[in-house]
């Protein structure tokens, strides 16, 4: 097995090279285009979430938040779940799935089309009210291009692999401002490969991403924010953030679990009614979001409000269980959205309040704790501590959280696994496959029962 293994990788890196010598300048091309394809679509992705979320607060200034919400929610819904349904039906859910999916030789329909659909309708539906990330779609979106670019090369299979999983790490660098989280989530969670020249040709696609990404939000475009913080790491703050990565490791696998039997509701309730899906899930998130505070009618803010360190112990729990259900709802309906970002923020909550509560009863503040608990979170929900470390790192950019994020990282990382060693995202592939099934046993069924 582990020579059949070590000859697949050897035939593919001989196809690799061949293409490499007879195309080096059109694949060189071929992977800065596909950077400055992930770029675009990435920061037009967060350009127009922000402009449509400016539209939502104008609204709120004038009208009543019980009226706004719900009737926004619910027209994003059917306006995102009509532009999917009828275009691109490949372009509902996170996005990461379906890149995961096609790299696992699943047969998932690829292109540009689907991430333009993609772009147009996970602005509408996050602009709206969906609490979901942009990330997940720049995945797709980055993927569709650089699916392009190798049927443009007319290049063998295994590069065609790479590429495609370079440009959905390009996406996550493109998103976060972050070139080696989207290179290492390229290689960690995509490819599960660390072959010298797989990296290099993934590392060129993922920076290129950043620098056309830095280039075109100079131009004016949204950019977005980095949390500048006083960062203090003492010896004894190492036994505070295995404890915080053990409660987090608990909490997000809690939260892989629900998310999961959330979809598996949705898919049985719903069956394919994707449009009244989307729309009845935004008129119920208009509904639980208007009986909230001001705050919590700007999603996007309530990270800010987390990462600056301005939330007390009480808002930061109300925070977490308020993102909780509702980002399992937003997910089940299959908005096209992200769950990196609610994943950053719900660790944030979890390591802001755990951090009060350290204060109260040891007099000690650790100040690494809400950068720590938005890695942990991510790494135990995508088993992928090294990208999870590097995307928190992002954030903040200070070279002092990088020891702080890697212990809380890898102990939520090592607890998550033990109730289960699959990632959300491998559960929600198996989840997809298991429904193909069932559709193609019960479209089977009806044509026996109709079959003259």
């Amino acid at each position: 097995m582990i020579n059949e293994s070590i000859q697949k990788q050897n035939i593919s890196n001989r196809s690799i090279k061949k293409l490499l010598q007879q195309k080096l300048l059109i694949v060189a091309v071929a992977l800065l285009l596909t950077g400055l394809g992930a770029a675009l679509t990435g920061v037009l992705f967060k350009t127009g979430i922000h402009i449509m979320e400016k539209w939502r607060l104008g609204l709120l200034v004038n009208f009543p938040a019980w009226l706004v919400l719900p009737i926004l929610g619910g027209l994003g819904g059917y306006v995102s779940g009509n532009l999917i349904q009828h275009f691109a039906p490949s372009a509902a859910g996170s996005g990461v799935t379906h890149i995961m999916a096609f790299l696992r030789h699943r047969a998932v329909p690829m292109g540009l089309r689907v991430g333009i659909v993609k772009l147009v309708a996970g602005i509408i539906a996050i602009g709206t009210g969906f609490p979901l990330g942009p990330e997940g779609p720049a995945v797709q979106m980055g993927g569709s291009v650089a699916w392009k670019m190798a049927k443009w090369l007319n290049a063998p299979i295994s590069f065609r692999r790479v590429i495609i999983a370079a440009g959905g790490g390009a996406g996550i660098a493109a998103i976060f401002s972050a070139p080696i989280g989207g290179f290492i989530y390229a290689i960690e969670e995509l490819l599960n490969s660390a072959r010298p020249l797989v990296l290099l040709l993934v590392v060129i696609t993922t920076f290129s991403a950043d620098t056309w990404a830095d280039v075109i939000q100079g131009k004016g475009l949204y950019h977005a924010p980095e949390y500048k913080q006083v960062i203090d790491f003492l010896p004894s703050d190492i036994g505070y953030l295995i404890l915080l990565g053990i409660i987090i490791g608990f909490l997000a696998e809690l939260y892989c679990k629900y998310v999961i039997s959330m979809q598996l509701k949705s898919n049985t309730w719903f069956k394919d009614k994707l449009i009244f899906r989307m729309s009845i899930s935004g008129i119920v998130l208009g509904i639980v979001y208007s009986c909230l505070p001001e705050a919590f009618h700007h999603v996007g803010k309530l990270q800010d409000l987390i990462a600056v360190g301005n939330a007390n112990s009480s808002m930061a729990l109300i925070t977490f269980i308020v993102l909780f259900f509702t980002t399992g709802l937003a997910a089940a309906s299959g908005a096209p959205g992200g769950l990196f970002f609610p994943m950053l923020t719900l660790g944030g909550c979890i390591g802001s309040a755990c951090g009060s509560w350290i204060e109260v009863f040891t007099g000690h503040i650790p100040s690494t704790y809400i950068f720590a608990g938005m890695g942990a979170f991510v790494s135990a929900c995508s088993r992928t501590p090294i990208t999870a470390m590097f995307l928190a790192f992002a954030l903040t950019k200070n070279l002092l959280i990088l020891k702080p994020l890697l212990i809380a990282c890898i102990t939520s990382f090592l607890v998550a696994r033990i109730f289960n060693a699959n990632s959300i995202y491998e559960r929600q592939i198996d989840m997809e496959s298991s429904k193909r099934t069932y559709l193609q046993k019960v479209e089977i069924i009806n044509d026996q029962n109709y079959s003259p």
